[in-house]
């Protein structure tokens, strides 16, 4: 893996209830290690938590996520891909709002990079469109051929 962590902190881990879609379940007994992960190869952020032998979130940061505060210690954020929300519980207001900073910070930066690889493909794809328009326009204005005018009036 060519992750690198950026950014850990520590709480507790819950997922929506996908029976109901209102109840938290608990994703670990305790506080455990929530680190935002770069993957250089990916170009993509991404939050890691692990739990025991097993990643209890494993959610990779787009553009269109939104991380909410939906108490003093408590935020939560909906990813699509893995179909769930997830909720963290810190210990205190300040950590809350470090990984809430840090999360609108690589959700901006995944943003960017998404425009970077967008103007990749549109810069790669240009010059073959471009030479079919100059090739039409030579094959009908070849040079020394006589330009027919339109007849006037």
């Amino acid at each position: 893996m060519g992750e690198q962590p950026i950014f850990s902190t520590r709480a507790h881990v819950f997922q929506i209830d996908p029976a109901t879609k209102r109840n938290w379940l608990p994703a670990s007994k305790h506080a455990v290690a929530v680190s935002f992960f770069y993957d250089a190869s990916r170009n993509v952020y991404r939050i890691i938590s692990v739990g025991g032998t097993k990643a209890i979130i494993n959610s990779t940061i787009t553009p269109n996520m939104t991380f909410t505060k939906t108490s003093q210690k408590f935020g939560q954020w909906a990813d699509s891909r893995a179909n769930t929300v997830y909720g963290l519980g810190f210990s205190s207001e300040s950590h809350l709002s470090k990984f809430a900073e840090k999360f609108a910070e690589f959700k901006e930066a995944a943003r960017l990079a998404k425009e970077k690889s967008q103007e990749k493909t549109e810069l790669s794809s240009t010059p073959s469109q471009g030479g079919a328009v100059k090739r039409d326009v030579l094959s009908v204005n070849k040079p020394g051929k006589k330009k027919v005018k339109p007849p006037e009036p």
